[in-house]
């Protein structure tokens, strides 16, 4: 009986929108890889995001002789909101800044994928003097998630 309702628990949780998993946040795009990163990138310098990095995996493993499906991981932050994460708790940095990865799955369906900023706070055991910051930055991402992967 247990394993029936969790197995439907986890139907419920993959038909949403939206999915959850580890603080993994899940959502499924209406565009290509490049197109959603492209358009999470413009999304993100709108909210006053800085562009670290762009990293285009498939790329990368092309140039040592593998494949692998498109995949594009762009690194992004702002310091008014990294630094009191960090001020809060230093360990924070290694999960700062953010980063966001766009990927197509085995059916070809595209998905962009980032971590949730209370889950990242939580991990490194922020207190609660974090969490309007922490809920100010979720919203922001989702956002600028449903920016880059709605129609």
């Amino acid at each position: 009986m247990k394993r029936s309702a969790s197995f439907l628990l986890g139907l419920v949780f993959l038909a949403s929108p939206a999915m959850a998993v580890d603080g993994l946040v899940t959502v499924p795009s209406s565009f290509p890889v490049k197109e959603t990163i492209d358009r999470l990138e413009a999304a993100l310098k709108g909210g006053n995001a800085t562009i670290i990095a762009r990293v285009d995996h498939a790329k990368g493993a092309v140039g040592a002789g593998l494949t692998l499906r498109p995949t594009e991981l762009l690194i992004f932050g702002n310091p008014k909101g990294g630094t009191p994460l960090m001020q809060a708790q230093q360990t924070m940095a290694i999960d700062l800044p953010m980063k966001a990865v766009a990927y197509e799955d085995p059916s070809g369906k595209v998905w962009l994928s980032y971590n949730d900023p209370a889950w990242i706070a939580a991990r490194h055991g922020a207190g609660p003097d974090v969490a309007k910051l922490t809920e100010a930055m979720a919203a922001s991402l989702k956002g600028a998630a449903a920016k880059a992967t709605a129609p």
